[in-house]
């Protein structure tokens, strides 16, 4: 139960913020082994002085806080942040030095809606 929240300096429209939300759910499901009905994807538009990185070059910047459920590898994690990546530089033209991914891990039983609580990870 995935909460994929992006922080960015792009200014998209709705449209854009579908198909970006839309990808990211895709290759969380591929990368993850998971479905994509909990997938849960926030992307908020910030003005250029609203983020801030020491590396960053001229460009958009774009950061994801991806609160997953604990027990992935780091190579699923690893795969997932760089499909990401990949896409933001390739779709948007964000600069690689503007980009950051930061996993926070969670017990199953603290990932929730209405209709279930998640339960432990067991693919790995």
């Amino acid at each position: 139960m995935p909460l994929l929240q992006f922080d960015t300096t792009l200014s998209l429209s709705g449209t854009e913020r579908t198909e970006f939300a839309e990808r990211v759910t895709e290759c969380y499901t591929e990368e993850m082994e998971t479905t994509a009905g909990h997938v849960a994807v926030t992307v908020r538009d910030h003005d250029e002085s609203a983020l801030h990185l020491g590396r960053a070059v001229d460009g958009p910047k774009l950061f994801l806080d991806a609160e997953i459920r604990r027990g992935r590898s780091f190579e699923r994690k690893r795969a997932f942040a760089l499909a990401v990546m990949e896409y933001a530089r390739d779709r948007f033209d964000v600069p690689d030095e503007n980009m950051k991914v930061v996993f926070t891990e969670h017990h199953g039983d603290a990932m929730m809606g209405v209709d279930r609580v998640g339960g432990e990870w067991d693919g790995e």
